[in-house]
């Protein structure tokens, strides 16, 4: 019995101890593989810090305005008679564009000139049989006063008339029709829009600390979203008298020649002001700046040479290096972040104004995958 107890626990022992062994051992070539282990290099691509010469500029963001633009409506009410423009069509100054039906008014400035008509007769009779003293002077004034509101009648009447056509106040393209024909329209309904587009303004606000920097005359470059390879021209034509106290902003205005009829009240125009003077700044593509919370940072790219050493062979005769030993470099590239401040953008590159000097090779794309020592292989051919 106790024989056989004796032969089980050799077993366990041996059993176990392997186990344990192997594990041990398992344990110590995995510690020696990832402590020996050096990732491979991380294939991003690279540009070199310049030095340029900026104009600084001044961004915001405004909206086109028609130099004259108006919502084309009747002073009075009535039906439609007749529409004398197409929608879309360009319009003359005074062009008539639309006759409310005056059928009532005609009749009735008929009936009113036959009366001042009368009146007239009345006057010019009174008038003679006053210088003759045949009538009193209470009835030539009497007759003078039917005759004035008799002129006053008509004028008012012709008037009334006048309000039933509508005519184009200035030159212009001419929007979407909004009336029918035989529709009865109440007096301010709308017809249609009127906008000249032979030059707009482009109305924009900018924050009162750049008052200073602002001037009449000055450049504004602007881009529209339905252009997006066009850059756009304006000059600066006004500035606001006054701040708005509730977002201390300015309303600056600057006009814009439009020829070709691209450019249309009520688009979205990014644009930047462009300031006097000329700057030298240090720049970098805007790929290459990573910016979170922390601050503004990019990858810095530095070379590290890497020296391995031949085995040296004795020489038979002498049982000396018969060889030179010799020696090989190889660059390794590595990245390590670096924390800048940055400045205005231009063209798809920042400015640097701390943190870089000119020729400072940067990580330009991949920055996702990488960290401070990690080795990297440039290929500016691939995009990432």
């Amino acid at each position: 019995m106790f024989k056989r107890l004796a032969i089980m626990v050799v077993l366990l022992t041996v059993i176990f101890g392997g186990i344990f062994g192997y594990k041990m051992f398992e344990k110590k070539m995995v510690g020696e593989y990832f402590a020996n282990f050096t990732p491979p290099p991380i294939t991003v691509s690279a540009d070199n810090s310049k030095t340029e010469t900026w104009q600084p500029e001044i961004h915001g963001i405004g909206t086109l305005q028609a130099v004259n633009g108006v919502e084309l409506a009747t002073e009075v009410g009535g039906m439609v008679q007749t529409i004398h423009f197409e929608s879309g069509q360009m319009i003359e100054k005074g062009q008539l564009l639309l006759q409310i039906d005056d059928e009532v008014e005609q009749a009735t400035l008929k009936s009113q000139q036959a009366q001042l008509k009368l009146a007239q007769l009345n006057y010019n009779r009174d008038k003679q049989l006053l210088i003759k003293k045949a009538i009193p002077q209470t009835q030539f004034d009497l007759s003078s006063a039917e005759l004035e509101e008799a002129i006053a009648n008509v004028e008012k009447t012709k008037a009334i008339i006048a309000q039933k056509k509508v005519r184009a106040p200035f030159s212009g393209k001419i929007g979407i029709r909004l009336i029918n024909l035989g529709e009865y329209i109440n007096a301010g309904a709308s017809i249609a829009t009127l906008q000249n587009i032979n030059s707009l303004f482009v109305d924009f606000n900018l924050p009162e600390q750049f008052y200073p920097k602002l001037y009449v005359g000055q450049q504004v470059r602007f881009d529209i979203d339905a252009y997006p390879n066009e850059h756009f021209i304006g000059e600066v034509t006004a500035l606001n008298a006054k701040v708005d106290p509730n977002t201390r902003n300015i309303l600056v205005r600057a006009s814009v020649a439009n020829p070709e009829h691209k450019l249309i009240p009520g688009m979205f125009a990014d644009l930047a002001v462009l300031e006097k003077a000329s700057i030298q700044v240090v720049t970098v593509p805007v790929t290459a700046v990573t910016y979170s919370l922390y601050g503004d940072s990019i990858f810095l790219i530095t070379a590290q040479n890497n020296q391995t050493t031949t085995n040296q062979t004795a020489d038979n005769a002498n049982d000396q290096p018969s060889a030179n030993s010799e020696q090989e470099t190889d660059p390794t590239l590595i990245v390590s972040r670096k924390y800048i401040k940055t400045g205005p953008q231009q063209n798809g590159k920042v400015a640097v104004l701390e943190g870089l000097k000119e020729g400072d090779q940067v990580v330009t794309s991949g920055q996702l995958k990488l960290s401070n020592g990690a080795r990297i292989v440039i290929n500016n051919d691939v995009k990432i």
